[in-house]
């Protein structure tokens, strides 16, 4: 059913991305950028709750096969995003802010299945 419903992996992409920024916000978050690119990698979504600038990570898969959505972040991601977070801290001269990092789990057809972790590392 999503071969059909996308353009391509990069639209898919965006979707869930904005499927979980509205979840976000509907959290109480607010929305400061997505999709922040730098040589290191990218941040999918950056969002600020109260006085913390949240880092967010958007993992999309249609099931559970091979561990699922959340099973997709490894260790080699999480550094590239941290990589990532020092270069736009530091870009925008927000060296001295509370950050936290965390992960969105998107599983399925439905946008009911959605899995917020918070603070991974």
């Amino acid at each position: 059913m999503l071969k059909g419903l996308f353009a391509n992996t990069r639209a898919k992409g965006m979707h869930y991305e904005q499927l979980a920024e509205q979840y976000l916000q509907a959290q109480g978050l607010l929305a400061v950028s997505r999709n922040y690119n730098c040589k290191y990698g990218e941040i999918d979504l950056i969002m600020r709750e109260q006085n913390t600038l949240v880092f967010v990570e958007v993992k999309y898969r249609k099931n559970n096969r091979f561990g699922g959505a959340i099973s997709a972040l490894s260790q080699s991601k999480i550094q590239k995003l941290r990589r990532s977070i020092y270069h736009y801290l530091e870009c925008n001269k927000l060296q001295n802010s509370l950050v936290r990092i965390d992960f969105i789990a998107i599983e399925g057809l439905s946008s009911d299945n959605i899995k917020w972790i918070k603070n991974i590392s």
